[in-house]
């Protein structure tokens, strides 16, 4: 698969996937994919989740905006993450909103600090302005983050 990266045992992100690239997560051994793009977004493949079910994965999408963070959206990508089969393969059109919600993620379920968050992000080349991310930082650690901008 093209440009993934793996934040956790359970969660890998990556931009917008193939047909191949889902038959080849499904050889990996990925049980699930999460797609956070709209359908209405230029590239959105229309058929994904007949493709991910065809190959064996489970599927869930919730297209989160790229522009702005929207926390009852973030709320149940987070769920979706907790409810489907593990290990999982996130991802949106480049692989930005996919790394932040697999932070956020790591994050909530490793109780993780900002610092350790923040070490995590710049291993794994996330930026802490993608808008979901910076919303849960703002909301989980407001004095640190607030300084932090």
């Amino acid at each position: 698969m093209t440009e993934t990266k793996k934040v956790s045992d359970e969660l890998t992100v990556a931009g917008q996937v193939t047909s191949q690239q889902l038959e080849q997560a499904a050889q990996e051994g990925f049980k699930s994919v999460l797609n956070l793009r709209s359908p209405d977004e230029l590239g959105f493949l229309s058929d994904e989740r007949q493709q991910a079910e065809a190959v064996g994965l489970q599927y869930a999408n919730v297209p989160l905006w790229s522009s702005k963070a929207n926390q009852e959206l973030t709320k149940e990508a987070i769920q979706k993450l907790d409810n489907l089969p593990k290990p999982v393969l996130i991802h949106c059109a480049a692989g930005a909103r996919a790394g932040g919600i697999a932070l956020i993620a790591t994050a909530i379920q490793a109780g993780l600090t900002y610092e350790e968050i923040t070490e995590k992000a710049g291993e794994l080349g996330i930026n802490l302005d993608q808008p979901q991310l910076k919303q849960f930082l703002q909301d989980n650690y407001p004095g640190i983050a607030a300084h932090q901008s």
